[in-house]
């Protein structure tokens, strides 16, 4: 298997695949592929591995792209970002947020994970399920924005902004610790509490989180009637932020109509 990444912020990874060679994917990734490349669409592990993988922010059904002849395949994320190549070695693992994963070789399991504490869980801004991605083989992982690495030694602690995690590895714990001084709870617009990352290990930190662009594109919608025609429908999809785009948009077709 060879890959070339290409693009800056909307970026693709085309995977040249030599006969008996698989490529494992979530539904919607695919971009385009070649001739000689088969799919094939399944659960993966049963209808209860589907559903957990759905609840780690996948899809219920994965894709296996499989060379007869020698191809390629490539894969597209859904928001602009940077796609991150990682090799595992047998065993190791990786914790990253929802909706990270985007291809692997058929070797990688992706797997739930679940945050050590509730409070993590609850105000970190990453949830209480994650997604465990373990080797061998190599994974592509997908993350928002701009990407910066950092690596803390033991005991280090870092202080993150909710929805900028992207990944950790299992040895860096998540923990919270709330904002401290009235003004900067109240004015500061940081929320109340913030995530703790401690060492030892590497994170990969994320520039843009999807929550934010698309909390930041909802500020800017039209406030009209069509918009919250619209907004009951994007609610029905999905709540909060991303329903009020999805609202948004569908508000102004109805608008124009």
């Amino acid at each position: 298997m060879r890959y070339d990444i290409s693009g800056t912020v909307m970026q693709t990874v085309s995977i040249d695949l030599s006969p008996g060679e698989v490529i494992v994917s979530q539904t919607h990734q695919m971009a385009w592929m070649s001739d000689g490349i088969a799919m094939n669409t399944h659960t993966d592990g049963g209808f209860w591995a589907g559903l957990k993988r759905a609840a780690t922010g996948g899809s219920l059904f994965v894709t296996e792209y499989s060379a007869e002849a020698p191809g390629h395949v490539a894969f597209a994320p859904r928001f602009p970002g940077q796609i991150l190549p990682v090799t595992l070695r047998a065993g190791e693992s990786l914790i990253c947020r929802k909706e990270t994963f985007l291809c692997c070789e058929r070797s990688v399991s992706l797997e739930i994970a679940f945050q050590q504490r509730f409070g993590a869980g609850l105000f970190a801004g990453e949830g209480f399920i994650l997604q465990r991605v373990t080797g061998p083989g190599t994974v592509f992982l997908d993350l928002s924005g701009e990407v910066v690495e950092k690596q803390l030694g033991p005991g280090e602690r870092l202080r993150v902004h909710a929805g900028h995690i992207g990944m950790q590895e299992p040895s860096v714990s998540t923990d919270i610790q709330m904002v401290r001084g009235f003004r900067n709870i109240l004015f500061g617009g940081e929320g109340l509490f913030l995530a703790t990352l401690t060492g030892p290990g590497r994170i990969w930190l994320q520039s843009m989180p999807i929550m934010n662009l698309a909390e930041e594109i909802a500020r800017h919608l039209p406030n009209d009637n069509a918009e919250r025609s619209g907004a009951g429908i994007g609610q029905a999809v999905g709540g909060g932020a991303a329903g009020a785009v999805l609202g948004g948009i569908l508000g102004g077709i109805l608008g124009n109509e």
